[in-house]
């Protein structure tokens, strides 16, 4: 087994804009640097100490890139390095309307604008195929965090009464997990993608003036996967689990337009991809 990189790395997705502001928004020449300027307020009078100018170093900046290329840099190593043993984490954080559920989940229209979720479920399956020499299992959760409250995203395709289940987040010597969080089996590309559908549904979204369709809520989609591998007369048995989180949105509740208590758990309107291009 080669060994990981034991770092957390940092990206930038710069949402395509008619009007790009140029005038704030400065790219290093290496594409791994953002300087922002943003003017003082006149009204504010002559003494007006407040920052004007930013500057962050990053491991990569995405602008105008494809969902394919943003994968591709972002997500791909980490998925192949799960499916030897280690696990990995991948949050999109950002202001309502910024693009994470896009980036995460993507585009239900068309095949090639599928997110991160739907294109890490299909590596996994792909590499399962191809593996000659272990056999892997792969379960798949989806839990959601809103008002500091756990729900199980999919507690309805389970027949045992699952969301009646109290969950907690439990620290034990083989990690943190949540107790009472539904694990679902999966035999394909296509059963993990219906699990995923079957939770956006649930998922808390409301309208406020920054999105119509905000999600208001963390969401922690989970691919636990299990690779069992003959060593000579013994069976190895190696867990690892992709955690693909798409957070609420991060703008102050003053911009949203909205009080907090007109949130609501609806229907974001979901198609079934298709499992290879039209």
């Amino acid at each position: 087994m080669h060994a990981a990189e034991k770092k957390v790395r940092a990206f930038v997705r710069v949402k395509p804009t008619a009007h790009f502001a140029q005038d704030v928004i400065k790219f290093g020449p290496d594409n791994k640097s953002i300087d922002i300027y943003i003017k003082k307020d006149a009204k504010k009078g002559i003494v007006n100490n407040k920052q004007t100018d930013w500057s962050f170093r990053l491991d990569g900046v995405l602008h105008n890139t494809s969902q394919e290329l943003t994968y591709e840099t972002v997500a791909k190593k980490l998925v192949s390095e799960a499916l030897t043993g280690y696990n990995g984490t991948i949050m999109c954080y950002g202001q309502t309307g910024a693009g994470k559920t896009y980036t995460m989940t993507g585009a239900t229209a068309e095949y090639k604008h599928r997110g991160i979720i739907p294109r890490a479920v299909q590596q996994v399956f792909k590499a399962i195929a191809c593996s000659v020499d272990s056999f892997i299992t792969v379960r798949i959760s989806y839990l959601e965090i809103y008002n500091e409250t756990l729900c199980d995203l999919l507690s309805t395709t389970t027949s045992s009464g699952a969301s009646d289940v109290q969950m907690a987040v439990v620290d034990c010597p083989q990690g943190v997990y949540v107790k009472g969080l539904s694990i679902h089996p999966v035999s394909d590309e296509e059963d993990a993608l219906n699990l995923l559908f079957e939770g956006e549904t649930n998922r808390v979204i409301a309208e406020h003036s920054l999105n119509k369709n905000s999600s208001r809520s963390h969401c922690i989609f989970t691919i636990y996967i299990e690779s069992r591998v003959r060593v000579l007369s013994d069976i190895r048995c190696i867990h690892s689990k992709i955690n693909l989180i798409d957070l609420a949105g991060s703008e102050k509740l003053s911009k949203t337009g909205v009080p907090c208590d007109v949130l609501f758990t609806g229907e974001i309107p979901c198609y079934k991809y298709s499992l290879s291009p039209p």
